[in-house]
């Protein structure tokens, strides 16, 4: 029956502790079926820290088993073979304060090993002296409240018997587990004074403590209070109302708090008046959680006759009054901005830009959203400007002198903060000696100052160059330094020094500045502007600022000749002197570079240049040469074309003075031939003279014969008719003549002859001279040759007709009688086949035959032969000169 029942209890214990997560498994519930047990020294319940012995007995030996012990599932190492069924286990110092040891028992014919038994180790402290006893009551509570300070904890069972004594009398025997103490209130006197002990004991002892001496009357605390409303008088102070139930004479409030649930937070309070409490310090936009409770501060004397009774004096106080929620409002800024100003001297119809710069409020400084910025003239102009803005320029009248400027956010708007436009005659700070970090990042800026009583503050301005923003930091008057930091290495800076004073600002003390400086990032560009044969005139760029990183000191130019010694030379030029000069090097090619170089160190080589000697320019002078065989032979051309010749002829006479035209006979291509064996001259006419017939002397009747008349007859056919009147009303007749006329003239009107020579200048200009002297025989001579022989019995020769050919030329198919002279015009086109084959026989010693009944019997042709003792001469004469012959 006991076993099982025990089985069942460690059944549902197991359950339990299954359900529950829990890791421990009491140690008599290990196995069903024990195989021994243990026994532990000095006991299962044992002071904390304590070495134990565990001893693990079978009840049945086995060889080849072996025993061992496991403490919170954990093998135990310190351990004594007593026998085959005993073994002892050591446990050092055991601090857990619940613990199990479990014995298993392994053999060789199982593989699992057997649980033997279990114990459950509990280990404490006795209990500590309580201390700390308060008592207190509510004066309308039925019951007495008391609690007390238990000490230490002891992790066993520890129990409280409270006692309760009047004088020898003892009134109430209590007993509980330590927490709260409540007794009745009935059983206690207003006026008389008690003795209140507890005593504390659990398994190792006792312990008690001293006596509370009370009564009734001096632990009865005042009533909870309740509060009313709270009110917010701005964003950072908060007023409570509140009441009670009792006088509040002698009542003292007090106010705890807590912001968004956290910790509770126990306040200064000014009582403003009776029911009413005024809280500071709070935080704006936070919702705060409120309590209060009242406070009276009583005292009280036994009999001095009864020295176990003493004097007792406490503060007693309400419990806390229930909890009241409220947000408190937003918070508009407190503080002035920092702020500064530039200005331009440009007025333009008597204004001035101000551009004005702010620090924005610090955040702890106002709750809400910031809105924007107001800026106020003292001439009542009003301006605003965006709140993500930092800067803003406002166009001000030039006498205007003070500005102001505030933040404005959705709680309020900051005190306004006045820029001072005026420039003081004040003498400005001198800057001083400037120390840079290592890493550049900042520059701490000293300064002197002979401002007196009237300085009210220094402003320091840096800006990046070549474009940067503008960055400034104000300083009090007091400090003669200070750091401003931000900056970059390798920038440069402009740094300026303000004293701002009551009559205005001063001049500004200003520094260029690298806070650290770095090698050059290249090198400027060269350029070679002459080259002679041992200098070279070189002239570089100025560096960008940005690639500077630093102030350049130097500049070194790098000459390398180009042949098989590769001479190196360096040349090295300050870098505040000119960028262009003449540099000696060696003759022959040459390669430049240039390097600048600053206080951290000298930049990269540029761009390799290469120059050489300066040679003769072959290639201009083959030009010239060129240029000018051109010319000369075009001038020479032009001087072998008769054309050519001939205009410049007629311009140099059109030019010159009007003189009377002289025959010159020296000129007349007939006499150059006869000198010249009849061979004809370089660069002779086209068109030469016709030759001259023998002169012979005859006898007045042999005048007919000779000379015979010669009757013009007009055709009369209709065809030819409109030919000749196209031809200017031109007629070719054959003139008879007493004396000899042995040239051909062209007898026209002065004026009609003056024009038509210009229309022939200007139509054709390179109609030859002979051209015109036989204008008057178009139409007349064309055709002129007929069948005939003429004889000379001295001279013959032969003329070709080529040099004639284009007077020749015919017109019109006319025929003219002139005495038995047949003329016919022929036409263009046989004209053109027949000069360059037609010759004329001129047989000067014969007789002239004409047969005037056959003289158009016989057709003309390119072969005509003139065979006759004279040539007849031919006029071509106007209708004008015509009438006057007749």
């Amino acid at each position: 029956m006991n076993l099982l029942l025990a089985s069942c209890r460690c059944i549902i214990v197991l359950l339990c502790f299954s359900i529950k997560g829990c890791p421990l498994l009491p140690a008599d519930c290990v196995d069903i079926i024990p195989l021994g047990h243990l026994t532990a020294e000095p006991a299962t319940v044992f002071l904390m820290g304590s070495n134990l012995t565990v001893y693990c007995h079978i009840f049945e030996c086995e060889e080849w088993s072996k025993l061992y012990l496991e403490l919170n599932r954990q093998q135990v190492n310190l351990s004594k073979r007593v026998n085959c069924t005993t073994t002892i286990f050591y446990l050092p110092q055991v601090w857990m304060p619940q613990s199990e040891v479990v014995c298993k028992m392994k053999s060789n014919q199982q593989y699992a090993p057997k649980v033997v038994s279990g114990l459950d180790l509990r280990a404490g402290f006795p209990p500590d002296k309580p201390t700390d006893i308060s008592c207190e009551t509510i004066r309308s509570s039925a019951l007495v409240n008391c609690s007390l300070k238990r000490g230490r904890e002891t992790y066993l069972p520890t129990f409280y018997n409270i006692s309760v004594h009047r004088e020898n009398e003892s009134l109430l025997d209590l007993i509980q587990d330590g927490g709260e103490i409540s007794i009745p209130r009935e059983i206690f006197n207003e006026n008389t004074k008690y003795t209140l002990t507890a005593t504390a004991y659990n398994h190792f002892g006792a312990s008690r403590s001293d006596p509370f001496y009370f009564s009734v009357e001096d632990i009865a605390t005042p009533e909870t209070p309740h509060i009313v409303r709270v009110e917010f008088v701005n964003s950072t102070s908060a007023m409570l109302h509140w009441k009670t139930s009792e006088s509040l004479m002698h009542l003292r409030p007090q106010i705890r708090l807590r912001a968004n649930n956290n910790t509770w937070e126990q306040r200064e309070r000014a009582e403003l008046s009776k029911g009413l409490i005024q809280v500071e310090n709070l935080r704006p936009l936070t919702e705060y959680e409120f309590q209060m409770k009242t406070c009276a501060l009583l005292s009280g004397q036994t009999h001095t006759s009864t020295p176990s009774f003493k004097t007792s004096q406490r503060c007693l106080c309400s419990q806390w009054s229930s909890s009241v929620r409220k947000t408190s409002p937003g918070k508009g800024p407190s503080q002035q901005l920092h702020v500064w100003r530039t200005l331009t001297e440009e007025t333009k119809h008597g204004l001035r830009n101000v551009t004005v710069f702010w620090q924005p409020p610090p955040f702890e400084d106002y709750s809400g959203e910031l809105l924007l910025y107001s800026i106020l003239l003292d001439n009542g102009h009003k301006a605003t400007c965006a709140a993500a803005s930092s800067q803003c320029s406002v166009q001000a009248p030039v006498e205007v002198r003070v500005l102001s400027i505030s933040a404005v956010t959705s709680y309020g708007t900051s005190p306004p903060a006045f820029v001072d436009l005026r420039h003081a005659s004040v003498s400005g700070p001198f800057l001083g000696k400037l120390a840079s970090t290592a890493d550049g990042s900042s520059v701490r800026v000293s300064w002197s100052s002979t401002a007196g009583k009237d300085l009210l503050y220094f402003v320091i301005e840096w800006k990046s160059l070549p474009a940067g923003g503008l960055q400034w930091k104000k300083v009090v008057k007091d400090l003669k330094d200070s750091t401003i930091t931000g900056l970059m290495a390798g920038v440069k800076y402009n740094l300026s020094l303000y004293a701002v004073t009551t009559r205005g600002v001063s001049a500004p003390a200003s520094r260029l500045i690298y806070s650290r400086e770095l090698k050059p990032l290249s090198a400027p560009m060269l350029h070679v502007l002459n080259r002679e044969v041992t200098r070279i005139l070189v002239r570089w760029d100025e560096l960008p600022l940005h690639q500077q990183r630093g102030f350049i000191t130097k500049y070194t130019v790098y000459l390398q000749t180009l042949d098989s010694s590769s001479t190196t030379l360096n040349v090295t030029v300050s870098g505040s002197g000119q960028r262009q000069m003449w540099l000696d090097c060696p003759e022959g090619a040459l390669s430049l570079q240039l390097t600048a170089s600053n206080s951290a160190g000298e930049g990269p080589r540029g761009r390799q240049i290469l120059s050489q000697t300066a040679a003769p320019d072959v290639g201009l002078v083959v030009v010239i040469v060129f240029i000018i065989t051109i010319f000369n032979a075009i001038v020479a051309n032009l001087m072998c074309w008769s054309c050519v010749r001939k205009r410049i002829k007629q311009k140099c006479i059109a030019w010159g003075p009007e003189w009377p035209k002289v025959p010159k006979p020296g000129h007349s291509n007939a006499i150059r031939l006869l000198e010249d064996d009849r061979s004809e001259p370089l660069f002779s006419y086209i068109y030469d003279d016709p030759p001259l017939s023998p002169i012979l002397v005859i006898s007045r009747e042999m005048t007919d014969e000779v000379y015979p008349a010669i009757h013009v007859e007009e055709s009369q056919v209709k065809s030819e008719q409109a030919t000749m009147e196209a031809m200017a009303d031109t007629r070719t007749i054959l003139v008879e003549h007493a004396d000899y006329k042995p040239q051909i003239a062209a007898l026209f009107p002065l004026e009609e002859r003056l024009n038509l020579e210009e229309e022939n200048q200007m139509d054709v200009p390179e109609k030859s001279e002979e051209d015109r002297l036989f204008v008057g025989f178009e139409g007349l001579l064309e055709g002129l040759l007929c069948h005939m022989e003429v004889g000379c019995s001295d001279m013959s020769h032969q003329v070709t007709l080529g040099s004639i050919g284009d007077l020749l030329r015919p017109k019109t198919a006319k025929t003219l009688v002139l005495r038995g002279v047949c003329l016919q015009e022929i036409s263009s086109k046989e004209e053109d086949v027949e000069n360059n084959a037609s010759t004329l026989d001129l047989h000067q010693d014969q007789k002239k035959t004409i047969d005037s009944d056959e003289t158009c019997s016989f057709p003309i042709s390119a072969n005509t032969i003139l065979n006759s003792g004279y040539f007849p001469q031919v006029a071509s004469l106007s209708d004008g000169t015509l009438d006057t012959l007749r």
